[in-house]
């Protein structure tokens, strides 16, 4: 109220002193009382009209209510969290599927292993291996990198979750439907990408047991240590004379 109240001083003083443009009007000749009198009617609503402006202003910026502003702020935030969602939702995918990956190359590798048992010399069968190895260091790697995503996404899933009920609470419906829609969008998504990654684990366990059973039969032909197990004559499988 007392920066309205300056404001309109201000404007009543400028009335006193006169526009410019009336001053230069006063000073052309034949000009009637009447005109300046219509004038200095119109320097009046121009200044009032003038002086009006930020009052009104004011009060329309005045007009948001509390609960407007949550909803408002809560839209942001709903927005905000979805877009973290998706991005480390792209991000566990991409990891998956790069884990998926190595493991089915592991696979391949088991069993090519697998199938050349028998038919290479000491030398040759520690070359393979070496490759097997490596291939499980790398799948290790891709692993380890999976689970730190993992751990990203489910946060960024919780803070999601968190946004959509502060929605629902505050009365942004739109919001809060559409953060639980994309929530369970993204759900999807990652276990379609898992239980992908699931089937390759399931099938390098077998593929690990295959070369095991046949990896006992070609003890011989291994380099030591290979397998893990001890002398074949302690093997608990094979028959005690």
């Amino acid at each position: 109220m007392a920066a309205a109240g300056r404001w309109l001083r201000s404007c009543r003083s400028l009335l006193r002193r006169g526009f410019p443009v009336l001053a230069a009007a006063r000073r052309q000749p034949g000009l009637s009382g009447g005109s300046r009198r219509w004038q200095q009617a119109l320097g009046v609503g121009l200044g009032a009209a003038l002086c009006a402006v930020p009052v009104i202003e004011k009060q329309n910026s005045s007009s948001l209510s509390n609960d407007a502003l949550i909803k408002r702020a809560v839209s942001l935030v709903t927005d905000s969290t979805s877009t973290l969602l998706s991005q480390t939702t792209y991000a566990l995918i991409e990891a998956l599927t790069e884990y998926t990956k190595a493991v089915y190359t592991l696979v391949s590798l088991y069993k090519q292993y697998s199938n050349l048992l028998g038919k290479m010399n000491s030398e040759e069968v520690d070359a393979v291996w070496q490759v097997v190895i490596g291939a499980r260091v790398d799948m290790t790697t891709k692993q380890q990198e999976y689970l730190r995503l993992e751990s990203s996404w489910m946060t960024a899933l919780r803070l999601s979750e968190m946004a959509a009920e502060a929605a629902y609470q505050s009365g942004a419906d739109q919001a809060s439907v559409t953060a639980r829609s994309h929530i369970q969008l993204v759900k999807s998504q990652v276990q379609e990408v898992r239980q992908l990654s699931q089937k390759a684990e399931t099938k390098l366990a077998e593929a690990q047991t295959e070369e095991l059973i046949k990896a006992q039969g070609e003890e011989s032909s291994l380099p030591q240590g290979v397998t893990g197990s001890t002398d074949a004559g302690e093997d608990p499988y094979l028959r005690e004379d």
